[in-house]
């Protein structure tokens, strides 16, 4: 696409919506969107724009699971010790998490194509410094400059596919892009495992940063052909102390949990906690009376006004805690528990992403008729699904095989598969065209978050009692804690609205 067609798409797919209802997202029954009108020539979102976001999407979230499987190699190579170890990872989520919001906010003020562009680039940079680091705290600081160059890209994914589609086209892209984030989540472990054990050029661990560098080459050349430019008509300016307050709060929270084992807990970590809600209420207070100043926060409380958002969040949350901490934990156990290699390690999810990614295909038929029902079928396919893990693991350690595994896995994908995608496409239902950055910065940040805690709270509860009273019954225990947080869910699915547009 030229520049000028580009130029021409932004004033075409950001015009204000004229709903806030859920036909704001797919159309009301006579097929025409009320959300921004777009029209046929050049000025949409067409298959290879989707492709291209989607693939920006995707990255982010395979980095965060990349490493799981890496860091006893880079512990090995690097003599980077526990604590660093968690930072490689947590400084990544960290960084990513604190400035999703914002990136969502930049996008709307600046263009959403540009900042995907400028995030794809620093993507790219950042994975580099990765890929070279000479020690363990050079790659710690390439970790979190690449976590915050994250946070500049996915946000405009949702917000484009928000801006510059409509009725069953943007519904069709939601699904995709839900599809997209579970795949990439266990794709990512899977890739991480065969890039270690094939130790391309004697790169070894470093394999699974510099593969993103041509990748995110591919998508700059593709995004600058094919992605349409969508921006606010009215961008809102910075919100300064909000921005601060909420870095402040989600710091308070996920840095002392993902550091505190590793380091001893220290004193400053029982400090961080206990700043914790004063932090959190402070940012509530904030952006509440900026609201009612007229002024424009970081995070509208009239966003979390909205009923599909604030159910689909509540529901987010608990799932993406369970299924980060899963990821985490059973890369550990089964290289370190079961003595597997890395791509046996990694291959031992293949099952959990090939139901996945049959059923986030299937879901979009499912729903049409069945509506939320999905999700709550989606969940109970998941408890199944863990509950033959521990079969498997109290009755069969510690001679547990892949075959072992499969069954549990398969169920456990194909009920996350029937999940996340609907949920991803009940929040953005209601969300208006012209806060579709800040409300997609709100969601991401959520599932981020929460993912980064659940790697934090399951992954400690893991290391903890695989010290204390063996690795088989520390797994068990870590999953029954799983079992229940898809409990939570199935239960908190119930409140989601039955009918999906």
């Amino acid at each position: 696409m030229s520049r000028a067609s580009a130029k021409h798409t932004s004033n075409a797919a950001t015009g204000p919506a004229t709903t806030s209802s859920a036909a704001a997202a797919t159309g009301g029954p006579s097929g025409e969107s009320a959300g921004p009108v777009i029209h046929d020539h050049g000025s949409v979102l067409g298959t290879l724009g989707l492709f291209t976001v989607l693939l920006g999407a995707a990255l982010p979230l395979i980095d965060f699971f990349i490493v799981n499987v890496a860091l006893p190699t880079i512990d090995h190579d690097l003599a980077a010790g526990p604590a660093l170890l968690e930072l490689v990872v947590a400084g990544y989520g960290l960084a990513y998490a604190v400035l999703l919001v914002l990136g969502g906010r930049l996008g709307d003020m600046f263009g959403r194509r540009r900042l995907f562009l400028a995030g794809m680039a620093a993507f790219g940079l950042t994975s580099l410094a990765c890929g070279v680091a000479p020690d363990a705290w050079t790659l710690v600081g390439a970790r979190v400059a690449q976590g915050a160059a994250a946070a500049l890209m996915l946000p405009q994914v949702l917000a484009t596919i928000h801006s510059a589609t409509a009725g069953q086209r943007r519904a069709k892209a939601v699904s995709l892009y839900g599809a997209t984030a579970g795949l990439a989540m266990v794709a990512g472990q899977i890739l991480g495992g065969v890039l270690v054990a094939a130790d391309i050029a004697g790169s070894g661990w470093r394999a699974i940063f510099l593969v993103n560098v041509p990748v995110a080459l591919l998508g700059l050349v593709l995004a600058v052909r094919s992605v349409p430019e969508t921006r606010s008509q009215k961008p809102a300016p910075i919100d300064i102390p909000g921005t601060v307050l909420l870095a402040a709060a989600l710091m308070t929270l996920l840095a002392p949990l993902t550091e505190g084992r590793a380091a001893g807990w220290p004193v400053w970590t029982w400090v961080s906690l206990a700043a914790f809600p004063l932090v959190s209420y402070a940012f509530l207070r904030v952006e509440k009376r900026a609201d009612r100043q007229g002024r424009i926060p970081l995070v509208p409380p009239s966003l979390l006004a909205l009923v599909t958002l604030r159910r689909g969040l509540a529901l987010l949350l608990p799932f993406s805690i369970g299924f980060g901490g899963f990821m985490f934990v059973i890369a550990i156990a089964l290289q370190q528990g079961l003595g597997m290699g890395a791509v046996t390690a990694g291959l031992a999810l293949a099952p959990m992403a090939v139901a996945f990614f049959a059923a986030s295909l299937a879901g979009p038929r499912l729903v049409r008729r069945y509506g939320s029902l999905v999700v709550t079928s989606g969940a109970v396919s998941q408890l199944a699904g863990v509950a033959m893990l521990v079969l498997a693991v109290r009755h069969d350690w510690p001679s547990v095989s892949l075959l072992d595994l499969a069954p549990g896995v398969t169920l456990a994908g194909l009920g996350q598969g029937l999940q996340l995608p609907v949920m991803i496409r009940i929040m953005l239902s209601d969300i208006p065209s012209e806060r579709a950055g800040v409300g997609s910065g709100v969601m991401v940040t959520t599932q981020q978050s929460a993912l980064a805690l659940g790697v934090a709270t399951l992954g400690s509860l893991f290391l903890s009692l695989a010290a204390a009273t063996g690795m088989r019954d520390a797994l068990v225990i870590t999953l029954l804690a799983q079992f229940g947080l898809v409990v939570l869910t199935g239960l908190l699915s119930l409140r989601l609205p039955r009918s999906i547009g």
